[in-house]
């Protein structure tokens, strides 16, 4: 089989709908270059009939290559099964909802002809999302960008390319809580943005509602940034200086016959914020144990049931 020299790289997640007409576009966009290439097709655990159409795909083509979970692992882990499977110099990572359209994979492609190892798409558009996605869209963002040690682009996805230098630096990276942005731009390289008019879905619907939205959050937090808990010691710090201060005061009123300031209600108060905050921050402190706790596990980050079309590598 022709080594491919570019890989496409697709997690699906009961996409039974849109995967013929993402095939189609990757196709006709693909084809269209002139040069081999690969489209490695993820199956997140999926509950419908989408196995069943990406057989019938490879089937029609055999370019087109299936790792099969056994199970649901997220989105993120099946963009890291499809890059461990992908053999192009250039691998793409894109969703088969058609919201990203594969007709900005060769404006990524010339960029990476010009020497960037990471281009990225960037939207500046999003047709078809609603107030409350957008909203919490942007402020995903700018949370990122104010919390981790990472300068994540703005409005950045994971459509993106990678260079294989990139991919295998990124293969080395095996953490389970990934957040795969992040972590493309941590390894560095040289890298630029391509803007795209991002589309709605074609079908279906959205596979990151909000809860989802906010554990990517958490995990980027937790997996590239320490401010959190230098926080809790600082909040701590605070607390404690304000406890003393009331004290002084109390006993200054007290020394001065005036009627003392604490009371039942002041005491409840005083009592609810500080076993508030503690359990805040012991929230947070838990968070980072328990990504400890994962990795001294050990554990691969997936499980595959079944390889197919891999068998006819030369």
């Amino acid at each position: 089989m022709t080594q491919p020299k570019f890989s496409i790289v697709a997690p699906a997640y009961n996409e039974e709908e849109t995967l013929p007409e993402f095939y189609r576009h990757v196709r006709e966009v693909m084809d269209g270059l002139g040069e081999p290439w690969e489209l490695v097709l993820v199956n997140d655990g999926s509950t419908d009939h989408t196995l069943e159409v990406m057989r019938r795909l490879h089937e029609q083509d055999h370019r087109v290559r299936i790792v099969d979970f056994a199970r649901n692992f997220g989105h993120q882990i099946a963009i890291t099964a499809g890059m461990d499977h992908a053999r192009g110099e250039a691998v793409v990572t894109i969703d088969c909802d058609l919201q990203d359209p594969p007709e900005v994979i060769p404006d990524l492609i010339a960029r990476w002809r010009e020497g960037y190892h990471v281009v990225y798409g960037v939207r500046s558009e999003r047709e078809g999302e609603t107030w409350f996605k957008l909203f919490t869209a942007r402020l995903f963002y700018r949370l990122i960008s104010a919390l981790t040690d990472v300068e994540i682009p703005m409005e950045a996805g994971d459509f993106r390319l990678l260079d294989r230098q990139v991919v295998e630096d990124l293969r080395r990276m095996r953490e389970r809580r990934r957040f795969i942005r992040a972590m493309t731009s941590w390894v560095g390289y040289r890298q630029i943005g391509v803007p795209y008019a991002r589309h709605p879905r074609f079908a279906g619907e959205t596979k990151y509602p909000f809860r989802k939205m906010f554990r990517l959050a958490l995990d980027a937090i937790t997996g590239f940034s320490d401010l959190p808990l230098r926080l809790s010691w600082i909040c701590g710090i605070i607390l404690l200086g304000l406890g003393v201060l009331l004290g002084l005061v109390l006993l200054a009123l007290r020394l001065a016959g005036s009627a003392p300031l604490a009371g039942q209600g002041l005491m409840l108060t005083a009592a609810l914020i500080l076993s508030g905050t503690q359990l805040v921050f012991l929230g947070i402190i838990g968070e980072y144990l328990a990504r400890i706790y994962d990795e001294a596990r050990d554990r691969p980050l997936y499980t595959v049931r079944e390889h197919i079309g891999f068998d006819d590598e030369t």
